[in-house]
């Protein structure tokens, strides 16, 4: 072998080694690009900000380009998981109840990320402007009420299931009621009073009055969006299952082992990354399967079932 034939073959070694362990090029080149779905909920630049890290750390791992793409609302990102346009999201777990009535075998939940006691729940919470002199779900009665998006668990299933449950119909029950278009956008249509409340999520866990340790909330006073003093918190419903991970089931297996060992060692690895693209405080990813969501599974089928 001559100089010229050693030094390419060095280059193309070192090329090589710098991919991930367990990369291989056969199912590589049948997955030209990783897609990861952003939920709506807030801005698209701050989404597409708060989730670079983990474009560039998979980018590193897989060995593959890896593209977001943000959705306006919720259901962009769960017909881009049934239609085989996205390998990866970060779901609330009504969204993954959706594609999971719609396709049982289209996508896998993988991890939720755990609180900051280690909890696997979260809660929704009622909001109202601190200067409406609306401090209970009582006094809303004949005021408007603004919920999230339609496909969100914590912005629109659970609240309006608990509201159902003590005797609440929430047509009769407010003057009127409407989707804000994500969680950021219903509490700023609430602060400029578009309406008297909204619904959002949030940890449960650390002071309301400093937007709890994570949540919607929490990332909108991390982005200079919101003042809690400009807010009351006027109802917190019971435990909800945090959302899932999800990963599309057809991808190749060892894409998903490389992605799986990536988030369950994030927090640890890199922590800052875990911070932004979780909302907040947390211990880390822990591995769930479909069961861990089957209650929520029963209650979007049930709200389905109404709808007709």
């Amino acid at each position: 072998m001559n100089a010229k034939a050693l030094a390419t073959l060095l280059v193309a070694s070192t090329a090589l080694s710098t991919l991930p362990m367990t990369a291989s090029a056969d199912w590589r080149a049948d997955m030209p690009a990783f897609r990861i779905g952003l939920l709506g909920g807030e801005n698209e630049a701050d989404r597409l900000r708060n989730n670079d890290c983990l474009r560039v750390a998979l980018e590193e791992r897989l060995g593959v380009p890896v593209e977001m793409f943000p959705a306006p609302d919720y259901a962009g990102v769960m017909q881009g998981l049934l239609a085989g346009q996205l390998e990866y999201a970060a779901l609330g777990a009504s969204a993954y109840a959706g594609i999971y009535l719609q396709g049982p075998n289209s996508v896998e939940p993988i991890f939720v990320s755990a609180e900051a006691d280690g909890s696997t729940g979260y809660i929704a919470v009622m909001y109202t402007r601190a200067d409406s002199g609306i401090t209970s779900l009582e006094e809303l009665e004949g005021k408007s009420l603004a919920y999230a998006d339609p496909n969100s668990t914590s912005g629109y299933l659970v609240p309006r299931f608990e509201l159902k449950r003590a005797g609440i119909d929430d047509d009769e029950y407010f003057s009127r009621t409407g989707f804000g278009g994500g969680h950021e956008q219903a509490v700023i249509a609430v602060l400029q009073g578009q309406y008297d409340a909204g619904v959002t999520w949030a940890s449960g866990q650390g002071e309301a009055s400093e937007g709890y340790t994570r949540g919607n909330l929490r990332r909108m006073i991390d982005n200079d969006l919101l003042d809690m003093a400009d807010l009351n918190i006027i109802w917190e419903s019971p435990i909800i299952p945090n959302g899932p991970v999800v990963i599309r089931q057809d991808i190749p297996q060892e894409a998903k082992d490389i992605l799986k060992d990536y988030l369950a060692n994030q927090l640890e690895q890199d922590p800052q990354c875990y911070y932004d693209v979780s909302f907040g405080e947390g211990q880390g990813w822990v591995a769930v399967d479909h069961s861990f969501f089957e209650g929520v599974v029963e209650m979007r089928r049930e709200e389905l079932a109404g709808s007709r």
